[in-house]
């Protein structure tokens, strides 16, 4: 059943690999066999991600990408094709976020987290879905989408419309890019504990919030590792459209 999973030999592009998910990620590609290309804006941060994949054996280089920007993505995608040659899995992972009452969001607030969250995803999919139509051989695109897509909570709202936008795109991509062989699936993870929420989860509305997740706690990174093998390998063929979340139940919480 290993042998499902394994993605030895396979060209994996992760975007927003800098830290957070993307740096776990690329560790777990990493040892189910992938040759990493690595990208985000920040080059110092990639390098550390860099340098804790190859630390543990695997293969993996950095390209600055912006995935706001077309231009950026189509050099990037040409540096990883002059590395390891062209991609056959894609996990679009970069996002961001503004925790603001909806009140209380600017324009530039809203533009910041779509522009990163909904329409670098579609960019960054488009472009290196472009080159696996050309290339005739289908690939994987995994969209990382979150529960906020499909349930909403309050001072999210650029967030949780964003994520909802990429799990809608991957159903239309899905659609029109089965026929080139091509799979486009979404993973939404719940809460999951990380250093950036620590301090949050550990005040009162944080444990509030806890409570109200079925399984009673935050879910682990590592959690999120058979999913996204899932998605990527041979494991999920004949998966499209799909979209997994891994939430300890919290989709299906009482109202």
């Amino acid at each position: 059943m290993a042998d499902l999973f394994d993605l030895t030999g396979q060209h994996v592009l992760v975007t927003g690999a800098s830290s957070g998910l993307g740096r776990h990620f690329a560790g777990t590609l990493a040892r189910a066999g992938a040759r990493l290309t690595l990208c985000a804006r920040r080059a110092d941060a990639l390098a550390e991600t860099v340098d804790s994949v190859t630390a543990a054996g695997g293969q993996a280089h950095a390209v600055v990408m912006d995935v706001t920007e077309s231009g950026s993505i189509a050099r990037a995608l040409d540096g990883a094709e002059a590395r390891f040659g062209p991609v056959q899995v894609l996990i679009n992972n970069a996002g961001v976020t503004a925790t603001k009452p909806a009140l209380d969001l600017d324009e530039a607030d809203w533009d910041a987290v779509l522009d990163t969250n909904l329409k670098g995803v579609w960019l960054v999919a488009q472009a290196t879905g472009k080159r696996m139509v050309q290339r005739g051989a289908g690939g994987s695109i995994v969209n990382i989408a979150s529960i906020l897509g499909l349930r909403v909570t309050g001072g999210l709202a650029p967030y949780a419309t964003s994520k909802a936008g990429v799990i809608q795109l991957t159903k239309s991509l899905a659609l029109e890019w089965a026929r080139h062989g091509i799979r486009v699936n979404a993973l939404a993870p719940g809460y999951i504990k990380t250093e950036l929420n620590d301090a949050f989860f550990d005040s009162e509305p944080g444990k509030a919030l806890i409570k109200r997740v079925p399984q009673r706690r935050l879910g682990e990174a590592a959690e999120l590792d058979g999913p996204l093998l899932l998605l990527a390998s041979k494991a999920g063929a004949y998966m499209t459209g799909s979209v997994v979340a891994v939430d300890g139940g919290h989709l299906v919480s009482g109202l």
